[in-house]
């Protein structure tokens, strides 16, 4: 008698707990998830006869000479598979018992593991007043140490997931205020498959935020224009949390404005003033907050870009004032964009004043970018050291940037000749 063939489902239910099928369910590899099934037994005949697949399609898959796109075929694929919906995107199948639907759509699910939150905040509320510089050696241990070892224990629970899908995309955060933007990047890429696969999501849609935010900060406005819509597309499926819409509603208009769409761009901005001003939401505990001081700092971005100097001043003033305490790093941000619309606008001694209050930021913020844009600033008031006031700040500007270059060596990266940028 020949042994008796693996029921298919059971096979999958089998793979739930299984760290390389929920990567390969969060990546949408299905040739990889169709692999794995093999090697458990189950014949490719009868793989591609239940998701209704040829069986040369099916090859094409496994070998990965195509991949699955189609939205039909991954709802085929999970009804077939019993694959829950929410690890390929999709909404709750059918077939999920109720229960798996409250879990996934309720804010109050049961709460994340206590230690790792905790650790969470505190890197969070360190990062506001020292920089990611002096902080992102620790995120990546504690990461190496305390989480990556609970992705593998099938008993963890998909908590762990987005604990891990958090700090690594905080790391990718603090990597870029270190100056190292492709190590950022590599970060959000690793950030947004374990979240897809903690089944959370606004976490991935916020993933998708700060990827829209990077590409802004690296010049790819086409991508930061498709990781906007990418988070926004994410978070209308999950539930409502109007800071993160205002949010993602923000970083398209930044990428429209870069890319002179004015209108279009306008519209995103309204609907990010919309989306913080309606009824607030529970809060998400893995989410950066996104406030009324970020909001004006996005706005004032946004307009300077579409030229629209008095409004942006506006919106750059109040996040000045809303960041005056608690948030170093972001209020010197806040000040350099101030300065700048100043001298955007030909209002010199405007630009001076708020450049001296600059000047008092600590010179031991450990934010590579900080300083970057601070050497942007300079380069702006440059041409109009003529004028005794500008050329009296910069003579400080430098005073006051050499001591910061010094404290800081440790944090810059070197130039392409080995010295220090």
């Amino acid at each position: 008698m020949g042994r008796p063939l693996p029921d298919l489902c059971e096979v999958v239910a089998g793979l739930l707990g299984d760290e390389r099928l929920l990567y390969a369910c969060a990546e949408r590899d299905m040739g990889a998830v169709f692999r794995m099934l093999n090697a458990r037994g189950v014949s490719t005949r009868r793989i591609a006869t239940a998701v209704d697949i040829t069986q040369g399609r099916l090859y094409d898959y496994m070998n990965g000479k195509s991949r699955v796109e189609k939205l039909t075929l991954f709802e085929q694929i999970a009804d077939a598979l019993h694959i829950p919906g929410h690890l390929l995107g999709l909404a709750r199948r059918s077939w999920e018992p109720a229960l798996a639907t409250v879990e996934h759509n309720r804010l109050d699910r049961p709460p994340p593991n206590g230690s790792d939150l905790r650790a969470m905040d505190h890197f969070r509320s360190a990062d506001r007043q020292t920089g990611g510089g002096r902080l992102y050696g620790a995120v990546v241990r504690h990461l190496s140490d305390r989480v990556a070892p609970r992705l593998v224990d099938i008993g963890s629970g998909p908590h762990v997931f987005a604990a891990a899908a958090a700090l690594t995309e905080m790391a990718g955060w603090m990597a870029h205020d270190s100056g190292d933007d492709a190590r950022a990047g590599q970060h959000f890429s690793r950030a947004l498959p374990l979240a897809k696969a903690s089944g959370d999501l606004p976490l991935t849609a916020h993933v998708a935020a700060s990827s829209s935010h990077l590409a802004l900060e690296t010049g790819d406005v086409v991508g930061a224009v498709g990781w906007a819509q990418t988070g926004l597309d994410l978070a209308m499926h999950g539930p409502r949390i109007p800071p993160l819409m205002a949010r993602l509603h923000a970083m398209r208009a930044r990428a429209l404005a870069a890319t002179s769409q004015r209108a279009p761009a306008v519209h995103a901005l309204e609907a990010a003033h919309r989306d913080l001003e309606a009824s607030p939401a529970a809060d998400h505990p893995w989410l950066s907050p996104f406030d009324t001081a970020a909001l004006a700092s996005e706005s004032a971005l946004t307009l300077h870009d579409l030229e629209q100097y008095d409004e942006a001043l506006s919106h750059a003033e109040q996040a000045v004032a809303l960041r005056e305490s608690g948030r170093a790093r972001s209020l010197a941000l806040s000040r350099i964009s101030l300065v700048d619309i100043h001298v955007r606008r030909g209002d010199l001694d405007s630009a001076v004043s708020i450049g001296h209050d600059l000047l008092r930021t600590s010179p031991t913020l450990g934010s590579v970018r900080v300083l970057q844009q601070l050497d942007g600033l300079r380069r702006r008031l440059e041409p109009h050291r003529g004028y005794r006031p500008v050329r009296e700040y910069l003579a400080r500007f430098d005073d006051a940037h050499r001591a910061r270059m010094l404290l800081l060596a440790d944090l810059i990266p070197p130039s392409p000749g080995g010295t220090v940028a």
